[in-house]
């Protein structure tokens, strides 16, 4: 189980992240003007202004939607591999996964 505040702080990057998306594409689809020397000073290579810290995308961190799990994130169900195996997939309660015996 993780801890709430790491749980409420990675909530908040996800709204603060979504706020900017917009602006963000917005800025990406334009084109940079280029600055003297033909350098874009202050500026990436893909145009875009470095955003505010907190705001990028890579911030946000995938966690287990039962018990906000860091780590072992399967994206397809959302969850951490321990509960996807254990808990759910045992009981039958993600379809088209089985228990593997051999």
């Amino acid at each position: 189980m993780a801890k709430k505040s790491k749980i409420a702080k990675n909530d908040r990057r996800k709204r603060i992240v979504a706020r900017c998306a917009q602006r963000r594409a917005e800025l990406k689809a334009s084109p940079g003007a280029p600055a003297r020397h033909g350098r874009r000073e202050g500026r990436r290579a893909d145009g875009v202004p470095p955003p505010a810290p907190g705001r990028e995308a890579t911030r946000v961190r995938n966690r287990d939607g039962v018990d906000g799990r860091p780590r072992g994130h399967l994206r397809r169900f959302g969850l951490s591999r321990v509960n996807a195996r254990a808990p759910q997939a045992h009981a039958g309660h993600l379809s088209g996964v089985t228990k593997s015996s051999w």
